[in-house]
């Protein structure tokens, strides 16, 4: 572990080096104080070399991944690959007893996840999945809010999340390799509804279209979903590669609703609108760093051998849910879900401020709508 000023810093190596990992999370870095960005990895060797120079860190090829994880010179990794690669690099980076923060959705499958989860228990590393907005103000807040009693009992929940994807982005990719929007944007929407009603879906039901556009050959354009919840409580999102850019979501409960806009983003405010017995108040809040906050929190994590949440358990209970929504979305009929037990939920306590930082130059990368 590094040490600057008397203090151990956390060093890692960040791998993929795509649109988010350039545009959010190596800046991350300078607005923590536990945590040093020492490694960066890339087959493009243009991104080695502009990056590595841009941030003073060695840059590798993946085929020295093996190498740099054994060198001793880096503590834990920042996974932002593809997500059918998340479970080979996590489960190659716990074999060599080196931590991981990786992005979600947490694989493609309920077993991969198991595989990890389980190799870094068998290892002893923390493993953590990139919940961002479980640290995020106006999401945790909206937590608050919705088990305070003042909206009485949640009953619905409703959302969407949607955004015009690129032709060739990696999230076109085929459903079996973790492409679709439910893996990429639903993930968000599965989350909030789970740390909302605080519960597990026991049943979903879903519709996956696309309209006749070669983006959508192997990826869904649009799918909706109902999640039954115990209690008789519902929610639904729509999450969308083919329509404009739109994020929010409303809980409806027995005495008002809570509405929020862009409470999936981390740039600019997401806002709260909260009406109870006809009353309406509205806030905002600035989504700050959200990167730098997971940073910082899992480094503290691995300082203080506390074992981090969102946890690898928490990535599973979305993606046994993603898999279940494409399943009924194929069969046509709703796909029961075996229990699901989680002891841990977000709040407030895990809210973490960081400044936002300004958005770099990128190195053949581009944003999903295809502006680099």
């Amino acid at each position: 572990m590094a040490a600057r000023n008397g203090k151990r810093k956390i060093r890692y190596a960040v791998v993929g080096l795509g649109w988010i990992a350039q545009e959010t999370v190596l800046p991350a870095f300078a607005q923590t104080e536990n945590s040093q960005l020492v490694a960066l990895f890339s087959e493009d060797q243009l991104k080695r070399e502009e990056l590595g120079k841009q941030y003073g860190v060695k840059a590798y090829c993946y085929e020295d991944y093996d190498d740099c994880l054994k060198s001793g010179e880096i503590d834990a990794v920042y996974i932002a690959l593809p997500n059918h690669l998340h479970c080979d690099y996590t489960v190659w980076a716990a074999n060599a007893k080196v931590h991981v923060l990786c992005e979600k959705p947490m694989a493609v499958t309920e077993q991969e996840c198991e595989q990890m989860i389980r190799a870094a228990k068998d290892h002893n590393v923390k493993l953590m999945i990139a919940y961002r907005l479980h640290f995020d103000r106006a999401n945790m807040q909206a937590v608050e809010i919705a088990n305070s009693g003042k909206m009485g009992d949640p009953r619905i929940f409703n959302s969407v999340f949607s955004q015009q994807v690129a032709e060739g982005n990696v999230r076109l990719e085929p459903i079996s390799n973790g492409g679709g929007t439910v893996y990429d944007m639903g993930v968000y929407c599965i989350n909030a509804a789970r740390y909302l009603f605080r519960d597990e879906p026991n049943e979903v039901f879903a519709f996956s279209v696309s309209k006749s556009d070669k983006r959508f050959d192997e990826a869904d354009e649009m799918t909706s979903a109902i999640l039954r919840f115990p209690g008789q409580r519902l929610a639904n999102f729509t999450s969308s590669f083919g329509a404009g850019s739109a994020s929010s979501f409303q809980l409806l409960g027995t005495k008002g609703n809570l509405q929020m806009d862009s409470p999936y983003n981390y740039v600019g405010e997401l806002k709260h609108k909260i009406t109870i017995n006809n009353e309406t108040q509205e806030q905002s809040y600035a989504a700050g760093n959200q990167f730098a906050a997971e940073i910082t929190y899992f480094s503290d994590c691995i300082l203080n051998n506390k074992e981090p949440e969102p946890s690898g358990e928490e990535g599973l209970a979305d993606v046994r849910i993603i898999r279940a929504i494409y399943q009924s979305a194929q069969i046509g009929q709703p796909v029961q879900l075996g229990e699901f037990k989680r002891q841990h939920r977000p709040s407030a306590k895990q809210i973490i401020q960081r400044p936002e930082a300004e958005s770099p130059d990128l190195i053949h990368a581009a944003d999903p709508s295809g502006k680099s």
